[in-house]
């Protein structure tokens, strides 16, 4: 027995609609993006300057290590710096730092 056109059409809809993803989820940012939003003033969009060091394309474990000196007091003692590291978790810091090292 052949389905009713109204029937096959509501059908269409609902596979179509339950195939594809939501509109926010197909266009999420890159992980670490947001939170390295933070560091433009100083090092420039996406860390590629003018300012102070370029981030952009440095090594993410070399970013991460200077990251983690700053929070600990180790370098830049009582500066900018160190306030803003102190601010993130360890795994944040490593998003952070992921994310400028991709950065070209």
């Amino acid at each position: 027995m052949p389905l009713h056109p109204l029937t096959r059409a509501l059908c269409l809809c609902a596979a179509l609609a339950l195939g594809s993803a939501p509109a926010w989820a197909q266009s999420q940012p890159p992980a670490g993006r947001l939170l390295a939003s933070n560091c433009f003033q100083c090092h420039g969009t996406n860390g590629k300057g003018p300012g102070f060091d370029k981030l952009a394309g440095k090594p993410s474990r070399e970013i991460y290590e200077e990251l983690i000196e700053m929070r600990a007091g180790r370098e830049d003692k009582g500066g900018i710096m160190a306030k803003h590291a102190m601010g993130y978790t360890d795994a944040q810091l490593l998003a952070i730092a992921g994310y400028l090292s991709k950065q070209r």
